[in-house]
């Protein structure tokens, strides 16, 4: 081989390889934002979910409370009597006490963010993006301080 013919194949050897590191660049590209659009699909639809799970729960102990206040009248007296821990709150579920399944479609509307959040750490943790694992673990934090925080003042 003459030195110019050996240039050319080296060239032309080196094309085709970039070509190649560029096609598989692509497909990670797609992959990733394919994974990425997955992520985003569940973590919206734990937050539908979530919201219209409690607004249901919530709607059906409202509806509960009316039904029972129309049926015993000194019942309206005792309406404030909502449930202040996660025992009362259990045990007025089993009853079917209004103001039980009030407060649990409440507690479900005040976990949802909590399970978003958690599945948005697990995701980033899986894409292996430290960053927003990062940012993910910052804001859990923040909502578990503030329910803690929450409890003990109120």
């Amino acid at each position: 081989m003459d030195k110019h013919s050996s240039n050319q194949l080296l060239t032309v050897k080196t094309k085709a390889e970039s070509q190649a590191v560029v096609e598989i660049s692509q497909d990670d590209q797609k992959k990733t934002i394919r994974t990425k659009e997955f992520t985003s699909s569940i973590i919206g639809w734990i937050l539908r979910v979530g919201v219209i799970l409690s607004a249901v729960i919530i709607l059906f102990g409202f509806i509960l409370l009316l039904v029972q206040i129309g049926e015993q009248p000194g019942f309206a007296m005792s309406i404030g009597a909502f449930p202040h821990s996660l025992s009362q709150v259990w045990s007025g579920l089993i009853v079917l006490h209004p103001q039980a399944i009030i407060v649990t479609g409440l507690l479900l509307l005040i976990v949802t963010p909590v399970i978003t959040v958690t599945t948005s750490l697990v995701a980033f943790a899986v894409e292996r993006d430290r960053r927003f694992v990062v940012i993910a673990c910052v804001v859990l934090a923040i909502l578990l301080a503030s329910m803690l925080i929450g409890k003990g003042g109120g």
